[in-house]
C-alpha cells in the first residue's frame, strides 16, 4: 500500500470531502482503539488523499468521545505527515463574524479528562508546543482562503471547551477577558498528539456564531450553528481543495523533529510491551 501523505479530518458538517475520488477505505486497529470511522484514500487531482470524520458518518460521537489516540495512530501508521483539521466555533470578537474564517495561531484548553498524550503507562515524554500548529499549513491556508475570496483572519486564539454544552454567560466573557478569539471542542488533544507524533498540523476554524457574549444578537442555538456549518462547510472545501497541491512534498519546519530528545525516561527502562504499542512513534525505533 503506497503512503498517504497529506489527510483532512472534517468536523462538523464535513462527513466527506467533495472532489476526492475515492480509491478504498481502510480500518486500522491501533494499541489505542478503534479510529472515529474508516480512513477514505482517494484521490485530489493527482495527489493521495486521507479523510477522517472527526465525530464519525452520521455524527455518531460527541466531543470528548472522540478517540484522538487512535485517529492519529491510525493516520500515523499510513505514513500521513499533513494534517489539515476542519472544525466549527464561536466567535469571541467582534470583528470575527459568522461565516468568517479563522487560521488559530496559539490554544487554550479547557478540556477535562482527555488524554492528551501516547506517552503514558511505562514512558514519559515531554513536547514543544509554544506554537501549536505547523507555521507552513497555516501560510497555505491564509493565502488560499484569500485567494477564494474568503474573510479569513490569519492568526487567534483557540479556547478548547469539553463541551457537548455550549458556554455560560460568564465563560464566554472570562475568554475575552483572556484575548481569546474563537472556542470550539475539538483542537486538543489533536494538536498535542500531531506533535508528538511529528505531524504537522493546522485548523480551519469556521465561525458559526457569536456565542453568548455579545448583547444584542441572539444566543447560540443549535438551528444557527447548523445552518452556518452548511455554508462553512462549502468554503472550507474550496480552501482545502487549492491548498492540497501546494503543501510542500519535504517538510522542513519544527514538526519534523518535534519528538528530537523528548522521551524522557531511561532507554533501559521502556519494556518490550511499551516499545512495541509506540513502535511507530519512537525516533529510534522507527
Amino acid at each position: 500500500m503506497s503512503e498517504v501523505k497529506i489527510a483532512v479530518i472534517g468536523g462538523s458538517g464535513i462527513y466527506q470531502m467533495e472532489g476526492l475520488k475515492v480509491l478504498r477505505e481502510i480500518n486500522i486497529e491501533t494499541p489505542f482503539g478503534k479510529a472515529s470511522d474508516s480512513i477514505v484514500i482517494g484521490d485530489l487531482d493527482g495527489i493521495q488523499v486521507g479523510f477522517l470524520p472527526r465525530h464519525g458518518r452520521g455524527h455518531r460521537l460527541n466531543p470528548s468521545e472522540i478517540p484522538a489516540r487512535a485517529n492519529f495512530y491510525a493516520l500515523k501508521s499510513i505514513g500521513v505527515e499533513q494534517v489539515i483539521s476542519v472544525s466549527a466555533v464561536g466567535s469571541l470578537r467582534e470583528e470575527i463574524q459568522p461565516l468568517h474564517l479563522v487560521v488559530p495561531d496559539q490554544l487554550i484548553d479547557r478540556t477535562k479528562g482527555r488524554v492528551s498524550t501516547f506517552f503514558n503507562e511505562g514512558i514519559v515524554a515531554h513536547v514543544a508546543f509554544a506554537d501549536p500548529f505547523c507555521p507552513v499549513i497555516r501560510r497555505e491556508l491564509i493565502q488560499c482562503a484569500s485567494e477564494i475570496g474568503a474573510t479569513v483572519h490569519s492568526e487567534g486564539t483557540y479556547v478548547v471547551m469539553e463541551g457537548p454544552a455550549f458556554s455560560t454567560r460568564a465563560e464566554s466573557h472570562l475568554y475575552r477577558s483572556w484575548g481569546a478569539s474563537i472556542i470550539g471542542m475539538t483542537a486538543l488533544p489533536e494538536a498535542k498528539l500531531a506533535r508528538e507524533a511529528e505531524i504537522c498540523y493546522a485548523t480551519i476554524a469556521c465561525a458559526t456564531d457569536y456565542d453568548v457574549w455579545r448583547e444584542g444578537s441572539e444566543d447560540v442555538s443549535v438551528e444557527q450553528v447548523v445552518a452556518n456549518l452548511l455554508q462553512n462547510a462549502e468554503t472550507s472545501q474550496s480552501v482545502l481543495r487549492r491548498m492540497i497541491p501546494k503543501l510542500p512534498s519535504i517538510r522542513n519546519c519544527v514538526c519534523v523533529s518535534a519528538m528530537h530528545n523528548g522521551i524522557i525516561t531511561n532507554q533501559e527502562m521502556i519494556s518490550p510491551e511499551v516499545r512495541d504499542r509506540l513502535r511507530i512513534l519512537l525516533p529510534n525505533e522507527q
